[in-house]
């Protein structure tokens, strides 16, 4: 049997070992059908093989990006103004108002990315800066973290967002001390506004999907899974948009849902029906328990430090959770839950031992996602109950560190942002990046994953949680694929499995750490196609 394609590199990292080798990958249309020594190129190459010798440039199996939120990346990254480098609420206006000026025929001036802690403010801002500059357009403003929203008058009053307009379930419209609207929109009160800001025709929404798609080519992607990102953002779904997509062939990333949970297994039937094909599956359920630690919605076991008369809260009952994990579990569904705060993982935990206790015990691998502060005494449990811990290694470096540790108690800091704490224990890890609260670059968290550096990137921030560069890979690649019950045919280099392939411009185990952040992706292929290439072809031949 003659090859379609063979990779040959002194530097090919399967995810079997700890360092790379020097081997030849053999492609024959959607699969791998050989990883071998040097000399197996004469036994796979034919006319119409074609050859890509990398040299000592590293070869890997494809990033799969475990927790990502797909059309809220392409609104981010494409359509909104980028505030993450602004200094003041002032600045962010100003940078508002070009950008709007820049884009006279956008109804919705959207911008993301600020942090007022990042600008050493103590207080939310308020919609009176905003209106200052951009009084008669609508602007909506999402926070680093996408769990509340900076909004001007204009946009309240297209909401009809009033003095006498009560809180949404899981949201808070804030009020000044004469109970009228300050211009923030907390959890799902920003969904008042959003299913305005939002309303997006289908060709746009396509295009939207498009975008993310070339993104994640450039950047090595080869799978994904998309999240149901709350309440507060149920507008920006594409489900219908992936599946035209997915009919037509031009899907270029394996795509992996997770609808909400929400006691609709009526509904949840008939998604994973619909939803079943190589490249976009459905694979679970996810819902939040929690908010953001910066929101105060993070639940905590104990009183927030800077604000005590509160330990956060969580988005649904007890019951009411309990009963929904219990339903889905018995119907053999896979669950994700955003667990920021200690309260919330440890409830998370709780959650899914009662379901195995009620159910039996299964390979369920259900998963708590972010895990930002946790309890020791929870850390063994995961392993113990099967549950997955899914960590987004860059979010340690969102924000200046003291958007923790000026909330919770020194004695929780070594157990802020854990890492190397949850592959210590033998859990398997899935890698990702929850784009578009950071950017998709994968070398971002495989950077900071392997130095712990923080916001600064000056200082180190509990180094006792760094991992191995080889560690981090296999998270972004064997460990995204294990927790969608797809670790035998993707994840990792080996005969048999498909051929979701990519080149870097180097071999990351050869280079000091720094340069990590300065790696590319020189070629991507997803089912044996080459979906991005950036070299000119001649290179590799």
């Amino acid at each position: 049997m003659k090859a379609d394609m063979i990779i040959q590199s002194k530097a090919v990292f399967t995810g079997l070992k700890e360092e790379p080798e020097h081997l030849v990958v053999a492609i024959k249309e959607n699969k791998i059908v050989d990883v071998g020594p040097p000399d197996a190129v004469k036994k796979y190459m034919g006319d119409e093989t074609r050859l890509i010798d990398a040299g000592d440039k590293l070869v890997l199996p494809g990033f799969f990006d475990s927790h990502i939120h797909i059309m809220a990346g392409s609104l981010f990254n494409d359509y909104a103004v980028p505030l993450s480098d602004t200094v003041s609420a002032e600045d962010a206006a100003e940078k508002v108002k070009a950008y709007a000026d820049e884009h006279p025929d956008n109804l919705w001036v959207i911008g993301t990315g600020w942090d007022y802690t990042a600008w050493g403010d103590k207080q939310f801002p308020d919609r009176h800066v905003l209106d200052r500059l951009m009084p008669d357009r609508p602007v909506f403003l999402i926070h680093a973290e996408g769990h509340y929203g900076w909004v001007n008058t204009k946009a309240l009053k297209i909401a009809d967002i009033t003095k006498d307009t009560a809180n949404p379930d899981y949201g808070i419209i804030h009020k000044d001390e004469n109970g009228h609207p300050t211009g923030i929109l907390i959890e799902s009160a920003m969904s008042l506004v959003g299913e305005y800001a939002y309303d997006f025709s289908v060709e746009q929404k396509k295009e939207m999907v498009k975008l993310f798609l070339d993104q994640a080519a450039r950047f090595g992607i080869t799978a994904v899974n998309d999240l149901y990102m709350s309440r507060a953002h149920e507008k920006l779904e594409g489900y219908s948009t992936y599946k035209e997509l997915d009919d037509n062939g031009q899907l270029t990333a394996r795509i992996h849902l997770y609808p909400p949970l929400n006691g609709d297994l009526e509904k949840a039937r008939a998604f994973k029906e619909r939803f079943a094909s190589p490249m976009l599956k459905m694979s679970g359920l996810k819902q939040f328990i929690d908010g953001v630690v910066t929101g105060y919605t993070a639940y905590m076991l104990d009183p927030y430090k800077d604000k005590p008369e509160t330990r956060g809260e969580i988005g649904f009952s007890e019951e009411q959770l309990q009963e929904w994990v219990t339903a889905a579990d018995k119907e053999g569904y896979q669950i994700k839950f955003h667990t920021i705060g200690d309260g919330a993982v440890r409830l998370g935990l709780d959650l899914y031992e009662n379901a195995q206790k009620e159910n039996g015990k299964r390979d369920a691998r259900h998963t708590l996602e972010h895990i930002e502060v946790i309890a020791p005494e929870d850390i063994p449990r995961f392993k113990e109950l099967g549950v997955l811990p899914s960590v987004q290694p860059y979010h340690m470096a969102l924000m200046p560190r003291e958007s923790h540790t000026e909330r919770v108690s020194e004695e929780k800091f070594p157990y802020i942002y854990p890492n190397a704490t949850f592959f210590n224990e033998g859990n398997v890890m899935p890698y990702s990046s929850d784009y578009p609260i950071v950017p998709l670059n994968p070398m971002l968290g495989i950077y900071h994953a392997v130095t712990r550096q923080d916001y600064s990137l000056e200082k180190t921030w509990n180094e006792q949680e760094k991992i191995s560069l080889a560690q981090a890979l296999r998270a972004y690649t064997y460990g995204s694929a294990y927790s969608v019950f797809r670790e035998n045919e993707i994840g990792t280099l080996e005969k048999g499995k498909l051929a979701d392939v990519i080149i870097l411009d180097r071999n990351l185990f050869h280079v000091p750490e720094k340069e990590i952040l300065d790696a590319k992706v020189e070629i991507t292929i997803v089912d044996g196609q080459i979906v991005y290439e950036k070299a000119a072809k001649q290179i590799y031949e």
